[in-house]
């Protein structure tokens, strides 16, 4: 339109980093940061130390664009790092704080990390993974040392290592903080979490992570000043953008290095916490604790909520005991959540199964996002909205992934026809809500029927000697596979093989309840999710029911 320019005076480049240096002027004397019982930082503070470590980073040769990696539970060092390393114009690569030294050794090497911050308690496994980069390269990054924040540490330079208050005391808290040029530049590197593939690199932007932060604050229902209890990994998708979207709103982060009931309950007590989150493990792991470690609740707490859709019975426990949860959906390439199931008033009045089923959807793209969809994955045609017909889960928006890192087939792969195609598998409700059905690697195809495993986990979970379930599909020559349950029981409780099975099929329609149960605890990712793949492969090691009794079907 003319007379219309686009000029520094009106555009410049989304960055989360904006969020920080605002905090720092609107909540400079508030709590930014809370660790243990010595531990207090402001905003004020925050953005000092944030910008003298981005200082000294680059003090050290880090180049805009150069990966630096961090190995780390939720400290306060590893939230430093979201804002200091973007604020040297460096990407930052969070790594699971579970893999072993051989994985990260991998993921040092393919991101070719210039940095490496390493968590005291990692310090093996972070030792361990550079010899063994050390047999292939001589390009290896330089380690610096986290102690535990908050104690003193004059030993440590007896290890003969740089160490992360020593570093941050050599930077400079007047530089000028680096800015992308872009606002598509990389912000950070977030491997996937390897439940069903090999690790990706998925790169996201400082657009992205910016919208999405506000998106994720929105629908937290996050007002000026939340108290944040960090449950959910930063290491994961960064935290859900968390660590940037507190800041927006001048919050306080509550930092806890190990996840249990008992320093999820003090913490919320002692700080008067009023969001917090969490995949379904941590939910299970609250409703499930003993009795003397809980406390009664300041007021209500809300949690938001994602992976598999929590079971009914978990929601209710935890509304009982004074949390409001939220479920929302995303992957590691849509910056995490990027959907919420936005409750109707009039789903109020409901009775209390019914609006269990309805808070499980995934729901409703958030603000952040463009498009969702469920479609044909071949011909990429909508499903119709009958709450039957399945197709693919797909999105397109601001805050989907910039690709896979060296990885351009398969980042055309996830983008072909426009779309960032999902993988899972989904229905579409006459009220425009999604309902997850599977993972496509776990929809169960037993005699030409689909078994939908989330359904059947669902119904397992309603037991009452449950703690956790998981379904998986188990080969057979009759019926190419039927449904094998991996179930582990609360503690003290009992349930047979058979118990289980008649469970179900009390619930369900009889096909669809499992086979098999095997009873054992269930292994899981960092973040809490079930790894399938490991119980796919024991269910596959079981061969087939109906192998002996094949011919008599015949």
């Amino acid at each position: 339109m003319e007379g219309s320019i686009r000029c520094s005076a009106n555009y410049v480049p989304l960055t989360p980093i904006s969020f920080l240096e605002r905090s720092a002027i609107v909540y400079g004397d508030n709590l930014s940061v809370v660790y243990g019982d010595n531990v207090r930082y402001t905003w004020k503070q925050t953005l000092q130390r944030c910008t003298k470590i981005a200082s000294a980073i680059s003090l050290l040769g880090v180049s805009p664009g150069d990966v630096v990696a961090v190995l780390a539970p939720n400290t306060p060092a590893m939230y430093e790092l979201h804002f200091g390393v973007p604020m040297s114009g460096a990407v930052l690569c969070t790594l699971n704080t579970r893999h072993d030294s051989r994985m990260v050794s991998v993921l040092l090497r393919h991101s070719e990390a210039k940095i490496f911050f390493v968590d005291f308690q990692l310090l093996d496994i972070a030792q361990g993974a550079l010899d063994i980069l050390s047999k292939s390269t001589s390009k290896l990054p330089l380690l610096v040392l986290i102690p535990e924040c908050g104690i003193d540490n004059n030993n440590t330079s007896s290890t003969g290592m740089l160490e992360y208050e020593q570093l941050l005391a050599r930077g400079n808290p007047e530089i000028q903080v680096r800015k992308p040029k872009d606002e598509c530049d990389p912000i950070s590197l977030n491997y996937t979490s390897g439940t069903t593939s090999s690790p990706k690199g998925v790169i996201f932007s400082h657009r992205g992570a910016y919208l999405n932060a506000l998106a994720t604050v929105l629908l937290n229902d996050m007002k000026s000043k939340p108290v944040y209890l960090w449950c959910v990994p930063m290491f994961h998708c960064n935290g859900w953008c968390l660590p940037w979207g507190i800041a927006a709103q001048g919050g306080t982060n509550v930092c806890q290095r190990n996840i249990t009931a008992e320093s999820i309950f003090d913490n919320i007590y002692q700080h008067k916490v009023t969001h917090t989150g969490g995949a379904p493990t941590v939910l299970n792991m609250i409703i499930n604790s003993p009795l003397d470690v809980r406390k009664p609740l300041p007021g209500k707490v809300a949690v938001m909520t994602g992976g598999a859709p929590p079971p009914a019975e978990v929601l209710f426990k935890m509304e009982e005991l004074g949390f409001v949860v939220t479920h929302s959906y995303g992957l590691t390439e849509t910056y995490g959540p990027a959907t919420v199931c936005t409750w109707k008033s009039e789903w109020d009045s409901l009775p209390r199964d019914t609006q269990a089923k309805l808070k499980a959807r995934q729901g409703v793209c958030h603000l952040g996002l463009d498009e969702l969809d469920v479609k044909d994955p071949v011909t990429m045609k909508s499903v119709p909205a009958d709450a039957k017909t399945m197709g693919e889960v797909m999105f397109r928006g601001n805050t989907v992934m910039n690709g896979y890192l060296k990885n351009l087939e398969a980042t055309e792969e996830a983008f072909k026809g426009g779309w960032f195609r999902s993988g899972d598998l989904g229905v579409k409700h006459p009220d425009g809500y999604i309902e997850l059905k599977d993972r496509s690697k776990d929809i169960i195809i037993s005699g030409g029927e689909n078994i939908s495993s989330i359904e059947l986990e669902g119904a397992i979970f309603r037991h009452p000697a449950v703690y956790d379930a998981a379904v998986v599909g188990r080969p057979d020559d009759y019926w190419g596979e039927t449904p094998c349950a991996f179930v582990k029981l609360k503690e003290g409780f009992s349930a047979t093989e058979q118990e289980i099975i008649d469970f179900c099929r009390n619930h369900l329609p009889h096909y669809m309840a499992p086979k098999t149960v095997v009873f054992q605890d269930l292994p899981k990712t960092s973040t809490g999710k079930t790894q399938k793949y490991v119980l796919r492969e024991k269910a596959k090691a079981m061969g087939s029911l109906s192998k002996k009794n094949i011919t008599s079907r015949l």
